[in-house]
């Protein structure tokens, strides 16, 4: 995946949620490409987190507050006057949504209309792209991947938040952003939906790569809960590529843009859960091995897959490491972390070797 480094040089960007693991990754890459990077979120979500370990602090001007905070967040965009918005902060988490639901829609739901409300009277926006999931989709367990126009919905509080920042996200752009009238307004607004990411640096409770290198590292068996759930698995490197692609279509034809995309891996890479494990423990090595618990668990899907044959044919973007490269980069950025290594620049050696 070509990214133009000439475009994002200088380019201002704010990114909220850049302390988390995704929003972490992003900011490596763009500051290598010269951008200049707001951050906004709250401290970084687990300890140790990629954002501290690659001192990511150093790189990009942090605001340290909730995406809730109104005042704060209005008085961080009009200071930080970004040309380009990333919006990724969220309660990212199925299981943790059913133990605070209430939390999950405030931030997930009014974060965004904070946000979005935000760049009205701010005149140096020109993108903003909203980072949602694959689980917006209302999934019918259905063996084919969901396009960008099939329904929204939700099982649980994490999926229903997600799809309902996606309709204001469309009510936002239809009501103040509205395409007909570009030539007024200048922003262009879309929504990214991307798969389950893996790599390295993630540390997040109840996800399965992060939970699967814990139990490595600590010498204990992996115990996984839905072996048979299918998940489009990718790389974070993919979905990041594909923002950024849409983020500079969007700066460069706004209108033709401002909608709904998907950011997948391709068919062949949608796995069940005891598959990427079971890979996983064979290229770990060192008899890493896992065992499934059968006990009572929340719902959550048994099969997901994304279509992202739009991004490939008007983006001419495309996934670049499949789900073996990205497994095997996940296994190289840990194994790097476990012998006490320059993980920034582990990072960044990944970032040249996915852009060559």
């Amino acid at each position: 995946m070509q990214i133009k480094d000439n475009f994002w040089k200088n380019k201002k960007v704010l990114i909220t949620g850049h302390t988390g693991f995704k929003g972490s990754w992003l900011c490596l890459w763009l500051n290598s490409l010269g951008a200049d990077i707001t951050g906004y979120a709250l401290e970084p979500p687990t300890d140790p987190s990629l954002y501290k370990l690659c001192k990511i602090n150093e790189l990009v001007n942090s605001v340290i507050s909730d995406i809730r905070d109104l005042s704060v967040l209005q008085s961080a965009i009009q200071s930080s006057e970004p040309e380009i918005i990333i919006h990724m902060a969220a309660q990212p988490l199925v299981r943790e949504s059913y133990l605070n639901p209430t939390e999950t829609y405030m931030t997930n739901v009014m974060g965004t209309v904070n946000l979005l409300n935000s760049i009205r009277n701010c005149n140096s926006v020109r993108v903003i792209i909203n980072v949602t999931t694959d689980k917006c989709y209302d999934n019918k367990e259905w063996f084919w991947g969901y396009r960008e126009n099939e329904p929204l919905g939700g099982y649980d509080p994490y999926s229903s938040s997600k799809a309902c920042s996606e309709i204001v996200t469309s009510a936002f752009r239809n009501s103040f952003f509205n395409i007909k009238n570009y030539d007024t307004h200048r922003v262009a607004v879309a929504s990214a939906r991307a798969g389950n990411v893996i790599g390295g640096g993630d540390w997040a409770d109840d996800r399965l790569i992060p939970d699967c290198i814990r139990s490595i590292l600590d010498n204990k068996e992996i115990h996984i809960r839905n072996p048979n759930a299918t998940r489009p698995w990718q790389h974070v490197l993919d979905p990041l590529s594909g923002y950024m692609t849409l983020a500079e279509k969007l700066y460069n034809y706004g209108p033709e843009y401002s909608e709904a995309w998907n950011f997948g891996p391709n068919d062949d890479d949608a796995r069940s859960v005891e598959w990427v494990v079971k890979n996983l423990c064979s290229k770990w090595g060192n008899k890493a091995s896992y065992v499934i618990d059968n006990g009572t668990h929340p719902h959550e899907a048994n099969y997901l897959k994304l279509d992202i044959s739009k991004a490939k044919s008007r983006l001419s973007w495309a996934p670049t490491w499949d789900i073996n490269t990205a497994i095997e980069k996940t296994i190289e950025w840990s194994k790097a972390y476990f012998k006490n290594e320059d993980l920034r620049e582990c990072c960044l050696k990944q970032i040249n070797e996915f852009t060559v």
